[in-house]
């Protein structure tokens, strides 16, 4: 078949994340669709993948997507005449310590949360199902019966028929060398042989050389290959159909194959490839044999399942799968480049992630926005630095083996640290900061006392750090503490068509005076919330939005999406200042130590921004608080950030330092909400309570209609706060919420209110419009145990948001 020189979309990469996304597109429509392969179909990654297809993940919307690709390989054979191998054979996990078998009993919570089959087993059903298994050591199992495994090989050559019998055009042997664009949108695609087509769209489905293709247009797809191993036995005698096993606490998983049995390994230290690039010529290969480094995985299984002992091993295979410095892939449209698209990065769990992947990304692309909230795949989060081929490599060693890791709360990454520091970095440090890491940012989570251990020691409850996060909280609503949030993304917009702009993308009213913050959301046009931040207008013509860090990349995207002919311009300024966060009823003293400025509230209102001198320099202080109390957020040029810091506590030695896991402890107590977890682009800002930062009166903005159209309606969800009444439960995130009996819900975030004295968590409600939600009982589900809570809709600390005004 000819190569076109037009096409609506040109797909590059024919492995099964490539073949969805063309299905589903020709599925929605859309004609014209080019798929490019530069070898064969599903050469790359997908004809090695194991295919197992488990439906349980860590969100609902993930869990969405894990069902929606194993309904889709169940029909795909009568739809195409192919046999996708697919078969619902079930799953069992089995813990070997009880840190694990909290975190199963976690996850079968969720899964009745997301109404996933799922049932906690004893050791010896374990055995009854799996006879060839030693269990002896098994301390609790969860077994999910509609999970399965099928043949990835050819549920990708279904997919790639069933968009050909729509009309897509898929061809095979066929290299993109370029992606051509104008500046601001791509144009076309250019192939080995030096032919061009021209198009409108360009989805980058190019696995593990997505990341070198895309950085050729200036698109961060920061993704490496790691070597992932595993081996299949001869056949073994009488083994019948048996479940997918995993063992994560030994790193194995275990899947019977056509009578034979397989054993692959998600090791804690990997080994990454293709540093200098994959090989040209690579096509259906495999990598070369490394048995030392597989040989502890082996050990433990001849353990496990002693068949291994004396089953002879027919296949050892050694192959490269791309992995993402976050193990979760990257998906939806390149903040960089106008109609680049992504679906890349699987981390070994591309077969039961594709197909859904490809439906929803099929529907952002011909419906405009995302089917619903996929922040935690979005390709808006990876950070310009995250290219550096150093850091992947790095950072991969240690992604990989996280798969099967404990996934404890607050669990850190240890490898490729460092990269963004604050300058206050060095003088925390010295005073026993304990960081932890995002968006690349070293963040101060918390301050270890003179001799304690500078590190974590994870579980499930309390953690080692939990009685300094107690001091740092307490000392916050009790006197004073000082925050670090150098992280914070700093936006600024300016220009003659600035106040214009930002009334038109903003749903509350930012047209105010010179020196006013204003608490605002940016909303998409289903009344969804894209952005929490605030807007301080500098001047007639300038304004600083400040985001949170991980989101700066989003945000930035967004802004620009929707600058349209307004005379703007939209700059990061996220490295220029240091943010300095003076907290507490305390902090009008400390501050007034260090300055000569008025600090009253007539002279500087809760809500205003001025400038102040501190020391010997000055900085610009904005009065507001995320933690609900009276304080002031100090902006400082970095190259004085290390003086203020220094003379605020020469002025007042005992100021106690803060990480950020007080900073989320006393947001949540005030019932702050926190965006990607409380607050999405799917979550109405009306049923999020924040209504009040919406002003339809102003004019038109974008989501304006959509919150008319709610207020008329009423709120069909809301948003809830919760106290457990044991204050030894721990809630996190995830888990469920029951109301009078039955599940409605999970936990959108959670954390320990040390004033309140217990676990704080927030989570969605539905409802009937006008229906007293409060007006019932509620539980949250604890690993199995739920546990009794108090439900409030206003905030449980300081409703009246009296101490920031103090």
């Amino acid at each position: 078949m000819t190569l076109p020189t037009h096409a609506r979309v040109v797909i590059i990469g024919g492995g099964v994340s490539g073949c969805s996304v063309a299905y589903h597109l020709a599925r929605a429509g859309w004609t014209d669709i080019v798929l490019l392969e530069r070898k064969q179909l599903t050469c790359g990654t997908t004809w090695h993948a194991a295919g197992l297809i488990g439906q349980l993940r860590g969100s609902l919307n993930m869990t969405r997507l894990a069902k929606y690709s194993a309904d889709l390989y169940v029909r795909l054979e009568s739809e195409t005449g192919i046999a996708t191998g697919m078969r619902q054979n079930g799953s069992i996990s089995v813990a070997l310590t009880e840190a694990r078998k909290e975190e199963l009993y976690r996850q079968a919570a969720l899964a009745r949360a997301f109404d996933v089959e799922v049932r906690e087993i004893s050791p010896a059903e374990v055995k009854a199902m799996y006879p060839h298994l030693h269990v002896a050591d098994v301390v609790g199992a969860v077994h999910l019966p509609l999970d399965g495994q099928c043949d990835p090989a050819n549920i990708a050559m279904a997919l790639a028929r069933g968009a050909r019998q729509r009309g897509a055009q898929i061809h095979e042997g066929v290299k993109v060398t370029r992606v051509l664009d104008d500046g601001k949108r791509v144009t076309g695609v250019e192939v080995d042989t030096g032919h061009v087509i021209a198009c409108e769209h360009v989805v980058n489905c190019g696995g593990m050389w997505g990341r070198d293709l895309a950085a050729q247009s200036g698109v961060t797809l920061p993704l490496h290959a790691a070597e992932h191993f595993y081996l299949l036995t001869e056949p073994v005698e009488g083994l019948g159909r048996l479940p997918v096993l995993r063992v994560p606490d030994e790193c194995a998983y275990y899947k019977e194959d056509a009578g034979k049995m397989m054993l692959g390994a998600f090791e804690p230290k990997a080994k990454p490839w293709g540093m200098a690039g994959i090989p040209e010529e690579f096509c259906f290969d495999s990598l070369p044999e490394d048995f030392d480094h597989f040989e502890p995985i082996l050990a433990a299984a001849m353990n496990r399942m002693p068949l291994f002992q004396s089953a002879g091993i027919h296949t050892f295979f050694n192959g490269p799968e791309s992995f993402t410095p976050d193990d979760r892939y990257y998906l939806g449209p390149a903040p960089e480049l106008g109609n680049y698209w992504v679906a890349a990065g699987y981390n070994s769990v591309g077969i039961v992630s594709s197909g859904g992947a490809g439906m929803a990304l099929a529907s952002w692309m011909t419906e405009g926005e995302a089917p619903f909230d996929l922040w935690e795949v979005d390709i808006r989060r990876a950070q310009p630095f995250q290219r550096n081929r150093r850091y992947l490599k790095e950072r991969v060693t240690e992604t990989l083996g996280l798969l099967y890791a404990d996934h404890y709360p607050y669990r850190q990454v240890e490898t490729a640290r460092g990269v963004r520091r604050s300058p206050l970095h060095e003088h925390l440090a010295a005073r026993g900061a304990v960081f932890g890491e995002a968006a690349g940012w070293e963040r101060a989570n918390w301050f270890a006392a003179p001799g304690q251990e500078r590190a974590y020691r994870y579980s499930w409850g309390p953690q080692n750090w939990f009685a300094n996060q107690k001091a740092e909280h307490l000392a916050v609503r009790q006197r004073a503490g000082l925050f670090d949030m150098t992280s914070f993304g700093k936006i600024r917009v300016e220009g003659p068509g600035a106040t214009a702009f930002l009334q038109r993308v903003c749903a509350n009213d930012v047209d105010v005076d010179a020196g006013r913050i204003v608490y605002t959301q940016m909303l998409n046009a289903r009344g969804g919330i894209e952005s929490d931040l605030t807007v301080t207008r500098l001047t007639e013509t300038a304004f600083l939005l400040v985001v949170p860090g991980a989101t700066l990349q989003r945000d930035l995207a967004w802004l620009r999406r929707h600058l349209g002919d307004d005379f703007a311009v939209v700059t990061d300024v996220t490295a220029g200042e240091a943010v300095l966060c003076l907290m507490g009823p305390e902090a009008r003293d400390v501050l007034a130590r260090v300055t000569p400025d008025a600090l009253d509230n007539a002279a500087f209102p809760y809500g205003t921004a001025r400038e102040i001198e501190i020391g010997l320099g000055v900085c610009r202080a904005h009065r507001v608080s995320y933690v609900g109390e009276l304080g002031w957020e100090l902006y400082v040029s970095t190259d004085q950030a290390a003086h203020v810091f220094e003379s605020l506590i020469e002025a007042t030695p005992d100021l106690t330092l803060c990480g950020l896991h007080a900073l989320d402890s006393c947001r949540i107590e005030k019932g702050f909400r926190h965006w990607g977890h409380d607050i999405t682009d799917e979550d109405h800002v009306l049923e999020a309570g924040l209504g009040f930062a919406v002003k339809t009166a102003k004019g038109d903005f974008l989501g304006r209609e959509a919150v008319l159209r709610k207020r008329e309606a009423g709120l069909t969800r809301r948003m809830v706060q919760f106290l457990l009444t044991d204050p030894a439960a721990m809630a996190y995130h995830n888990e469920p919420i029951w109301r009078d009996g039955r599940i409605v819900g999970t936990v959108t975030s959670g954390n320990y209110g040390h004033h309140l004295g217990g676990s704080v968590a927030m989570g969605y409600v539905p409802c009937q419009p006008g229906e007293d939600v409060l007006a019932s009982t509620y539980e949250i589900d604890v690993a199995g145990r739920r546990v009794p809570a108090r439900a409030s809709l206003a905030p449980m600390y300081d409703p009246g948001a009296a101490r920031v005004r103090m």
